[in-house]
């Protein structure tokens, strides 16, 4: 149950009601006075507080009580008592930031109810601030997987205007982020705690789209039999997210141009325009100027979103990111049936780093999700493997011979090393002729400063996550911890 701080000068009050809290599996923390209830605060850290407005019968000591709960780290929910009450103290109550107002005498129904509420509420509050922090973590822009420098400058891009108000146009092929990226410019931005919307603009015909994104007034076309606000009302004080823009047919188009300019909408059948506050962040999968000379899209409006432009690469472009979304996905699925983490053969490797992968982030994603969902052990091989992807690489899945899960190859090394058919990497270079025997090391020496080299770097292609590291690597935890440390 909830930790509740009871303030009342009345002893007989504090008594009486901290017997009912209790009776309800309620911890009750009794105070008889201001400095007491105020060091109470800070340290208890209680759910709800339940205050007398006047605690010595003229000043109104409990609004000071008031204040400081709300300002605790989750606030508590505040709940005023009081046997003075008038309008006045009771809209001051609330203005200092109490749930409810409760005038003695009271019925022990009615403050039950009233704690009740008080609770359930700080509950949502409590639930919604979670998930918002979990939705910004989710979607900061570091969460988003790459080491190219093509998506470095992605990110610097988005960590710059991500706090400005300037409209974004996210351009990029099906598949590689563009939502992700206009919710991450929404999740680092001051607007973070009001609505994120996207609507893909052609998933809706031409009349529907006008009635979603505007609005539209009873009875203003068949089906219209109550008032419906429009997505910009509901985005305002948030973000648009305006997906496959280039879509719009033109009437929306310059609807969408004088919202932009004007920051009002009209509803569908209203001729009183509503004042709206958004950001637009549009996206297109194609290059905007091919729409506009052919006709189909209005110039003026590329300009208007065209603002700050952000160019998405697609994967085949950036061939050296593959092995970290291979490892950012199959740590999403954290582990096998077995309870083991996931690992990937050499040879299943190989072939994802061979396919161009038309449907870039999105296709690959779909293709662990497969991988992980049919693999009948701890490593993914090639039988896991979509058989058109197989197919189009050039291979079948009788190709793969090992069972080991492969060291995934990282940024600065080549997109496909060579492995010899066993699965084992090509041997080094022999010594060269007339090389004296002294200078030769021993193959263990040798063996432990490769495997250190090797580690330093996928250290560093992971920026320092021994988690993401192991599961890169194919090893355990622990068995990553040993070798870091020289013990093995």
């Amino acid at each position: 149950m909830a930790k509740v701080l009871l303030v009342d000068d009345e002893l007989t009050m504090v008594q009486m009601v901290a017997d009912l809290l209790r009776q309800d599996g309620h911890e009750v923390f009794p105070f008889t006075n201001l400095n007491g209830a105020l060091g109470g605060l800070s340290t208890h850290q209680p759910d709800l507080v339940v205050t007398d407005l006047y605690l010595d019968k003229t000043n109104a000591h409990g609004l000071e009580i008031i204040k400081k709960a709300r300002t605790l780290s989750p606030p508590a929910v505040a709940i005023c008592i009081t046997g003075y009450g008038s309008i006045d103290t009771a809209v001051e109550a609330m203005k200092s930031g109490a749930f409810d107002y409760l005038e003695k005498p009271f019925k022990v129904d009615e403050l039950r109810m009233c704690i009740q509420r008080a609770l359930s509420y700080g509950t949502a509050v409590s639930e919604t601030t979670f998930l918002r922090r979990q939705l910004k973590k989710k979607y900061h822009f570091n969460q988003i997987v790459g080491t190219s420098d093509k998506m470095q400058a992605v990110f610097k891009l988005i960590e710059r205007v991500a706090n400005t108000e300037s409209t974004v146009l996210v351009l990029g092929e099906s598949g590689t982020g563009k939502e992700l990226v206009a919710r991450s410019l929404h999740y680092n931005s001051r607007r973070q705690h009001a609505p994120f919307v996207p609507i893909n603009c052609t998933a809706l015909p031409e009349a529907l789209l006008e009635s979603e994104l505007f609005g539209h007034r009873r009875g203003s076309f068949t089906g219209a039999i109550t008032d419906k606000k429009g997505l910009f009302q509901e985005a305002d004080g948030g973000t648009l997210f305006l997906d496959e823009v280039g879509s719009m047919p033109p009437l929306l188009q310059s609807r969408l141009l004088r919202v932009l300019q004007e920051k009002e909408v009209r509803r569908v059948g209203d001729n009183v325009p509503v004042h709206v506050n958004v950001r637009v962040v549009a996206a297109a999968n194609e290059p905007l100027e091919q729409r506009i000379k052919e006709g189909t899209f209005r110039e003026d409006l590329y300009y208007r979103l065209n603002v700050i432009p952000i160019q998405l690469p697609a994967l085949r472009e950036r061939p050296d990111d593959i092995p970290l979304l291979v490892a950012h996905f199959l740590k999403q699925k954290n582990k096998s049936e077995s309870g083991e983490p996931f690992k990937i053969s050499r040879k299943a490797m190989e072939v994802l780093m061979a396919h161009q992968w038309p449907g870039n982030v999105r296709e690959l994603e779909n293709a662990m999700e497969r991988a992980t969902t049919l693999c009948e052990s701890t490593t993914i091989s090639l039988v896991d493997m979509p058989p058109s992807l197989l197919a189009k690489v050039g291979v079948s899945p009788e190709e793969d011979e090992v069972i080991e899960a492969a060291a995934l190859p990282q940024v600065g090394e080549s997109a496909a090393p060579a492995f010899t058919s066993n699965g084992e990497e090509g041997a080094s270079a022999p010594a060269e002729p007339g090389r004296p025997l002294d200078s030769i090391k021993p193959l263990k020496n040798f063996l432990r400063e490769q495997e250190h080299s090797y580690l330093n770097r996928v250290m560093e292609a992971t920026h320092g996550d021994k988690e993401q590291a192991a599961i890169v690597l194919g090893v355990s935890l622990a068995t990553l911890y040993r070798k870091l440390s020289g013990d093995d």
